[in-house]
């Protein structure tokens, strides 16, 4: 879909819009639509049926025809990415707009058990949400009804605290949600199906909760590791969302100024330090902290940068892979590593792999990214070329982190990719020859990389 028409269709049926005269910027009362909804629109959905190990399909994009994508090609869509829920993170803030969003008939929300999702027990690529009604006993009705200031003013440090996460707004109605509403919340030019994310961990009546949800939405916490869930690609990504804040609200109870204890506000995105504390029946100042002065360094969800590079020989005959000590045989991936403070993406691309294998690299290019919610990584997909001779020696002695790091034929690795990828922890395809290359699956940056680095990617004709 090419996205000038799209905007054009979609503009042909507004009446009058207000415009400024400036010829330079033109302005309307009316909103374009969202990044989330734009992807939302050209989701295709899997058959109803698909086995918890099968791998599913990633992102798919709009089409469009930029000037940047002529130069550049296609942006690369990685697994965990492409939400079709619209945050509007500046609603975050708005109790007029998350009070009657989380009470609405059509709220739906995601529970979620030391981080492990509810899914659907006949389709578990498929995430399953719930009504209010159904942990309203437990949660209660009034999570939004207070303002941030109120909530500050009436902290008590013994509370029992609810996690509770705004996810954002289904315009397209891409989500079947909880199932049983088929009305649309609206909030000013805003309207659709909003989401939550519940944290039950530390319910009392879990168990209770598990059996009652099984028997009636045939739905239940998915009890396998996180990397080998299977869940459609948007769902993946509004899963990760949800792992990620969910995970850091619990991981921050305290303050990282003073050490007291913190409230969650706006909508789960953001921790503070209240400046009093209702805990014992009686209001009490808290000590001094700087959050609350001129540094106002409240706490937000953690973003950890992580370099991961796919490296070509000088020749671009041959790509560079490395393996852990604890990886299954003959599996190897791309290299990968933290980005530290005051170097530029580029930079940490060339330390790490020096680092990690002794090989030194010239020119990097980005490729994409992917958030990666284990717990909180932004991974940043890099494509490099060894600089010749010495530059593509291997030496093993600077960092322990790898078992062995070796230079793969293209041919090598494309037959890889045909025949042997699959998530650490699962049976190898029936196609994998015992003894050949094993790769990480479609859904890690890392098999997207090594992908483009063996179509070409690289060159300069094809980028």
């Amino acid at each position: 879909m090419n996205l000038s028409l799209l905007w054009r269709s979609r503009t042909s049926v507004l009446r009058n819009p207000i415009r400024i005269t400036n010829p330079r910027y033109t302005h309307t009362n009316y909103r374009s639509p969202s990044p989330a909804s734009l992807i939302a629109s050209v989701i295709k959905h899997k058959p109803s049926k698909m086995a918890a190990t099968a791998t599913p399909d990633l992102p798919i994009l709009p089409a469009e025809d930029s000037h940047l994508t002529a130069k550049f090609g296609r942006e690369t869509a990685n697994y965990f990415s492409g939400s079709p829920l619209n945050r509007l993170s500046f609603l975050r803030t708005e109790h007029a707009f998350l009070a009657p969003a989380f009470k609405h008939p059509s709220a739906s929300f995601l529970l979620m058990d030391n981080l492990a999702p509810l899914i659907s027990t006949e389709n578990t690529s498929q995430l399953a949400f719930v009504s209010l009604p159904e942990i309203v006993d437990t949660l209660g009705n009034t999570v939004f009804e207070k303002t941030e200031e109120e909530l500050i003013k009436e902290f008590n440090s013994e509370d029992r605290e609810q996690i509770v996460v705004f996810l954002g707004v289904d315009e397209k109605g891409v989500l079947s949600g909880h199932g049983r509403s088929e009305e649309k919340f609206r909030y000013k030019e805003f309207e659709g199906v909003p989401y939550f994310a519940v944290d039950v961990t530390k319910w009392e009546n879990k168990e209770q909760l598990k059996e009652r949800i099984e028997k009636e939405r045939k739905a239940g916490f998915f009890g396998g590791g996180p990397r080998h869930m299977g869940l459609i690609a948007g769902q993946a990504a509004m899963y990760g969302y949800a792992r990620a804040l969910i995970d850091w609200n619990a991981r921050t109870p305290f303050c990282a100024q003073c050490g007291q204890r913190t409230l969650s506000v706006n909508a789960g995105t953001k921790r503070i330090c209240p400046p009093t504390d209702h805990a014992g029946g009686e209001v009490k100042e808290r000590k001094p902290c700087a959050t609350r002065g001129t540094v106002s360094n409240h706490s937000f969800p953690r973003t950890d940068p992580t370099v991961i590079m796919a490296i070509v020989s000088s020749d671009g005959s041959k790509i560079l892979l490395g393996r852990q000590r604890r990886w299954p045989k003959y599996w190897y991936s791309t290299l990968a590593g933290f980005q530290e403070p005051g170097e530029s993406i580029e930079e940490a691309v060339r330390r790490e792999v020096w680092e990690e294998s002794g090989v030194q690299v010239g020119r990097v290019v980005l490729h994409s990214s992917q958030p990666w919610p284990f717990p909180a990584s932004l991974m940043i997909g890099a494509v490099g070329q060894a600089l010749p001779g010495e530059g593509e020696k291997i030496y093993l002695g600077h960092d322990a982190e790898l078992e062995s790091a070796k230079w793969f034929p293209m041919d090598e690795v494309k037959e890889a990719l045909a025949k042997g990828t699959h998530n650490m922890g699962e049976a190898t395809p029936k196609e994998y020859v015992e003894g050949a290359l094993r790769l990480p699956p479609q859904t890690a940056i890392a098999n997207r990389l090594i992908n483009s680095v063996v179509d070409g990617w690289w060159v300069a004709s094809r980028m």
